[in-house]
């Protein structure tokens, strides 16, 4: 375990602080007091128990891709999940189940499961960030979400103080939640995922990638032609890491995607119609649900892409969910931008959005 703060320095004189900004993709947020690197899953263990130790607030972070971290940094220890492993732990005819270390890149893991003819994840493709990280918010994308693959996961429970493996079911997967969403409780360590023997992608569910695929919903494609088709998409909208594109210094979509009752949407429809704008892009849910999109509800308020923010930040010129920092360097900046978009859609349509990255130190 590598602790890159400093040097071992006496009590009486602290290391100095690290800056977070170069761990995120948004290249905001102070110092962290201490920082740790964790390259295996017993070395995370032992860095949260040694915080715990010494009453320390602890925060993990890997990809850094979906957070956002305050102007004051963060007033503990940081430990930067590295661990790495990939290894095949159950098989049929059917399935292989891999065990994959939190520390891994998501989309090397996607593209590794690709090219071995394993489907199931190919529609995530191109999105930022680490294994162990994806459970946390069910990270999901053009009709795929990790939820519908992962079996099991294995965390480190701070309460127990205990290594626990937990079922999918225990893992209380919601539309980008999780029992570890809103939790300090578990240090998640390793993911496993049971994916399809396929040389074909899961039926193509998301109407923008059919069109792009030009198949019909519900049709399946070879997986390289699936993963091909959506980092096309992500690139144009500046979903995929680029260090030459200032609209990829963002922590990807901003807002999630209101899911408002019947009462509710009925409500948008009527405001929606009055202003003449037509009818919300939405999809229908169970129970009466209505998911509405967020894109449609920013631009119709009036935030445009390319919008600009105070501080050097803006609304993405290429995708109206991404607030990107191109030249700012201040947390308050974006946040100040985000709660001028929420007001503004509160007060256009009556509907609250709600941020979708984790906030550290900081709320909108």
């Amino acid at each position: 375990m590598r602790d890159v703060s400093a040097q071992p320095t006496p009590a009486a004189d602290p290391a100095p602080a690290s800056p977070l900004a170069p761990y995120t993709t948004l290249r905001l947020g102070g110092a962290a007091r201490r920082l740790v690197t964790a390259e295996s899953s017993d070395e995370i263990v032992q860095s949260v128990q040694q915080a715990q130790f010494a009453g320390e607030p602890i925060l993990l972070l890997a990809g850094g891709s979906n957070v956002v971290i305050g102007d004051d940094g963060f007033p503990g220890t940081v430990v930067l999940i590295r661990s790495r492993g990939i290894e095949p732990v159950a098989e049929t005819a059917e399935t292989v189940t891999l065990r994959v270390a939190a520390g891994e890149s998501w989309d090397g893991f996607v593209a590794r499961t690709v090219a071995a003819g394993l489907s199931g994840c190919e529609c995530l493709s191109g999105i930022p960030g680490s294994c162990g990280a994806t459970p946390i918010q069910n990270v999901g994308a053009y009709g795929q979400e990790v939820a519908e693959t992962i079996s099991a996961v294995e965390a480190y429970d701070r309460v127990a103080d205990e290594v626990v493996r937990m079922t999918a079911a225990e893992c209380g997967f919601a539309y980008r939640s999780s029992v570890f969403r809103h939790s300090d409780r578990w240090a998640l360590l390793s993911v496993d995922f049971t994916l399809a023997r396929s040389p074909l992608s899961a039926p193509v569910r998301y109407a923008e990638l059919a069109r792009r695929l030009g198949v019909d919903q519900g049709e399946r494609v070879e997986l390289a032609r699936a993963r091909e088709a959506v980092l096309g998409l992500r690139a144009g909208k500046g979903m995929v890491l680029d260090p030459a594109d200032p609209d990829t210094r963002s922590a990807g979509s901003f807002f999630t995607n209101p899911v408002l009752d019947g009462r509710a949407y009925e409500t948008l429809r009527r405001r929606a119609a009055d202003a003449g704008l037509g009818e919300p892009a939405s999809w229908p849910g169970a129970n009466g649900v209505v998911k509405v999109s967020a894109a449609w509800l920013i631009e119709r308020a009036g935030f445009g892409k390319g919008h600009p923010g105070p501080g050097g930040v803006a609304i993405s010129s290429k995708h109206t969910l991404a607030l990107t920092n191109p030249t700012g360097d201040s947390t308050a900046a974006l946040l100040g931008l985000a709660r001028e978009i929420r007001d503004g859609v509160r007060d256009r349509f009556g509907v609250t959005l709600h941020p979708e990255p984790i906030m550290v130190n900081c709320a909108l």
